[in-house]
């Protein structure tokens, strides 16, 4: 079989395949995948699993998915072209951020952490004005700001949703991750995403795998299959993610990450008999409509005609 210029066979180089339905079902199925390994995170911490513990597992058992998917697409050639300190940078700050997302998991009701867990797009928007210097004009910081009235309405002391820690956690989280999503931009450029994914997946077993020196545990059959279902979950979650943007354009892709909500309100309801209270829905509500509508923007800003300074003083004086 014959290769790119860069190496690489030319399934990575062919252009995104415009089939939207298939792109929303893709994604939407990430989504309950996702809900699913955020609910199996939780039980784990309710049977006595340490956040070590779930990170390593969740990465050690989504491994297979992440190889064969990349050796699938990628073949042989999954020799990282970008500098390995990106790498090992994308790795360090994903596993800081499903740390501090599995926390917020366990310290909050399922549905909170996950609504919380939006403002990821918020904190992407303030990140990349401040270290970036990307242009960001009032249509996004109004998004932000609505964004952060839906946080304070589900965060009110009044609302009586949960304590404070679980908040900054998942706050944190949130923020380590739209720090994750920066560093992806780039690394994006010289990667495809199978190789990304598997580099991230088998960076971060060696530093887990130490931490399990000092907190690793017994655990019984049931535990077992919880783990195995946590990694074959999170593994597919981003197999289905992934290619979602193959098959469709980013926004019509991204909305339906919303649908996550649905999961983890289904599985409080069914495992925890738990329902978010209004000011939740009220909050969440908010988030989302700026969440959408700074992809919007986005999405406007990238289709826009490129303008040069000539043109511009010119179209400005008329």
């Amino acid at each position: 079989m014959s290769s790119t210029a860069d190496g690489r066979t030319p399934k990575l180089a062919q252009a995104r395949q415009d089939r939207p339905l298939f792109a929303i079902m893709l994604r939407l199925l990430a989504m309950m995948m996702i809900g699913a390994t955020y609910a199996i995170g939780k039980l784990l911490i309710e049977r006595g699993a340490n956040l070590a513990e779930i990170v390593f597992y969740r990465q050690l058992f989504a491994f297979p998915v992440a190889a064969g998917w990349a050796l699938a697409l990628v073949g042989p050639a999954l020799l990282p072209q970008a500098p390995m300190r990106t790498h090992v940078t994308r790795t360090s700050l994903g596993m800081i951020g499903m740390l501090l997302n599995f926390g917020a998991v366990a310290l909050l009701p399922l549905a909170e952490a996950t609504s919380i867990g939006f403002t990821m797009p918020i904190f992407a928007t303030i990140l990349s004005a401040l270290l970036l210097r990307e242009q960001t004009g009032i249509h996004r910081w109004s998004a932000v700001l609505v964004g952060f009235v839906g946080v304070l309405i589900m965060t009110h002391p009044e609302s009586g949703n949960f304590a404070s820690a679980g908040v900054f956690v998942a706050l944190a989280g949130a923020l380590v991750t739209a720090l994750v999503a920066i560093v992806l931009r780039d690394l994006s450029k010289q990667e495809s995403a199978p190789v990304i994914v598997f580099w991230f997946t088998l960076l971060s077993l060696p530093p887990l795998g130490v931490l399990l020196i000092w907190y690793g545990q017994m655990h019984d059959p049931v535990a077992w299959l919880l783990f195995i279902g946590l990694g074959l979950t999170g593994g597919a979650a981003q197999l289905f993610m992934t290619s979602a943007l193959r098959y469709g354009p980013v926004s019509i892709v991204i909305p339906m990450d919303y649908s996550q909500m649905i999961w983890a309100t289904l599985a409080g309801w069914l495992l925890w008999s738990t329902w978010p209270q209004p000011s939740t829905w009220a909050g969440a509500a908010l988030i989302a409509a700026s969440g959408l509508y700074i992809a919007w923007r986005e999405h406007v800003r990238r289709r826009a005609p490129t303008i040069s300074p000539a043109e511009d003083r010119g179209g400005r004086s008329g």
